[in-house]
């Protein structure tokens, strides 16, 4: 093989490795022989929605106080995901979501195509409706727009009516509006930017469908239909409304409900047909400390209303399957997950953090040629009672019922500076850490807990050890079906001893646990010091 040759040889094998799909470690839907196992995605993205685009699939989710926000999701195949983009790089408006503003935020979102261009709509239950738009997915979106200012106007869906007029229907949220449970449409401008009336009630649940929020809204052989939960997060069921008449009255059918299965609260998603002319219907399940996770049902029509999953007991009803034949969409794609593990040796950011408040290109470096992340010790707001309310914590979804996530640390305190802090984190409305710091010109590693963080609770110091040096290897061990964790640490990454027991992993508020990183001084520490992290794997345990 002469010169040239190889260095083409060697060009095309960089090409492909760099463009090898991510394979997660510990959950994969796709089996390999044709079908797969829900869920789709063992993470917390909660209210999914999906549209076509040509041969590709979008999926955005709710995303809620986290930055960046509204996460697009990338499918061929509808099975086989991969995070690509954010549509909110920050929160609207910014100032506000600069603190942590937890469980407010991006609410149910809305992913539909018009005109060539892919629109995302999204209720923030303090501010009102938002749309953003883009005719790339993979690249920039738009400035977002508010459409309708409100308090309590959530899960909104517009659609386009074969005449051109544009529509949006939605709900609201009992805890800004002070009622909850019925269903609104309004009018909107053809460009899909504001809405040009009050709006008109189609549907009130209060008797039989209490909580009916999650509107999603789509026309098929001359009807009006809207996809709306009902009953609850955790224990509600699919309801489906139809009509004539975009104003109604609607009919209204349960089409998906738990019934036998371990699926609780199977609703609130996305339906999409194929080129081959299936069916399918995105929903979740709400799993805890795990979060809303994502599963796909075989969907068909009958007298022109949605069938779902399967009708196992002959009620009329379908529940979720958990295996099936994956759909149809002319051609094999590889297996491919959502990245989790990040070994910090590219220019920036793996894509599947977030920050737990809008961020600061001043909290991180990530330099070409480092194959490590600097998180700088940033100041603790004065106001925080805990890392509840610090908005630097660099945070990732729980991707499995188990797995592990294992760091390597080294603080600088920068010139024998102390007060400083950087560790692992498993966050909720409990939080859990091993925390590095150093004290008396002596690094030590400690295991803290904040319970009822998010009611106030300050942090406790639960055990504490001595370490021979500033870099230290840490691990948490998460194990099914109740989230329990345990941590351990090394000094050499060889031999891992526990520190402290077992603990639960809590939700946060409206979302999963996360696992991640952070990286602190004290509120009036001088400037200064930082932690190097060389990697974060999340693995098998």
């Amino acid at each position: 093989m002469n010169y040239l040759s190889l260095t083409v040889f060697l060009v095309t094998v960089t090409l492909f490795a760099q463009e090898k799909p991510y394979v997660s470690d510990v959950w994969l839907s796709d089996q390999g022989n044709g079908t797969y196992k829900n869920p789709i995605l063992y993470s917390d993205y909660s209210d999914p929605d999906v549209v076509q685009l040509g041969d590709d699939y979008f999926m955005t989710s709710s995303s809620f106080n986290a930055a960046p926000g509204l996460p697009i999701l990338h499918s061929k195949d509808l099975v086989n995901w991969e995070l690509v983009n954010y549509a909110l790089p920050k929160q609207v408006p910014v100032e506000h979501f600069n603190t942590p503003q937890h469980g407010n935020g991006v609410w149910a979102p809305s992913i539909r195509v018009h005109n060539d261009e892919v629109y995302i709509y999204w209720g923030d239950p303090d501010f009102g409706i938002y749309m953003v738009k883009t005719t790339d997915p993979f690249g920039h979106w738009e400035d977002p727009v508010l459409v309708m200012e409100a308090k309590g106007a959530i899960d909104p869906s517009p659609l386009w009516d074969d005449n051109g007029d544009a529509y949006l229907v939605h709900a609201w949220a009992g805890s800004r509006a002070g009622v909850k449970s019925i269903l609104t449409v309004h009018k909107m401008n053809a460009e899909g930017t504001r809405v040009l009336d009050y709006g008109r009630h189609v549907f009130d649940g209060h008797e039989d469908h209490p909580t009916v929020e999650g509107s999603k809204f789509y026309k098929r052989n001359g009807y009006y239909y809207i996809f709306a939960p009902a009953g609850g997060v955790a224990t509600g069921w699919q309801l489906i409304l139809r009509s004539k008449n975009i104003y109604g009255p609607y009919e209204e059918k349960i089409v998906l409900e738990q019934g036998s299965t371990s699926v609780n609260g199977p609703h609130q998603g996305a339906w999409v047909e194929t080129d081959s002319g299936e069916d399918w219907f995105f929903h979740f399940q709400d799993l805890d400390a795990y979060g809303r996770v994502v599963h796909l049902q075989p969907m068909s029509w009958k007298n022109d209303w949605p069938v779902m999953g399967k009708d196992t007991d002959g009620n009329g009803i379908g529940e979720p399957v958990l295996i099936h034949k994956k759909p149809n969409v002319g051609k094999t794609y590889p297996i491919e997950t959502p990245k989790e593990t990040d070994e910090f040796n590219q220019d920036s950011l793996g894509i599947q953090w977030q920050w737990n408040a809008n961020p600061s290109v001043l909290w991180s470096a990530k330099l070409p040629g480092n194959d490590y992340l600097r998180l700088f010790s940033i100041a603790q707001p004065k106001e925080a009672k805990s890392l509840w309310d610090v908005p630097n914590l660099l945070l990732q979804k729980f991707p499995a019922p188990e797995f592990t996530a294992s760091t390597k640390i080294t603080l600088s305190p920068e010139d024998g500076k102390e007060q400083r802090k950087a560790g692992l984190i498993v966050m909720g409305r409990d939080y859990f850490t091993l925390t590095l710091t150093k004290k008396d010109d002596t690094f030590y590693l400690q295991q803290t807990e904040a319970i009822n963080a998010d009611q106030g609770a300050a942090e406790k110091i639960l055990e504490e050890l001595e370490l021979k040096s500033n870099t230290v290897f840490l691990k948490v061990d998460v194990v099914a079906p109740s989230a329990m964790c345990q941590f351990s640490y090394s000094e050499t990454g060889k031999n891992y001893k526990k520190l402290g027991k077992p603990f639960k992993a809590r939700v946060g508020k409206w979302i999963g646990a996360k696992v991640g990183l952070f990286s602190i001084s004290t509120p009036d520490a001088s400037r200064g010091g930082y932690a190097d992290v060389d990697y974060f794997r999340i693995t098998k345990n």
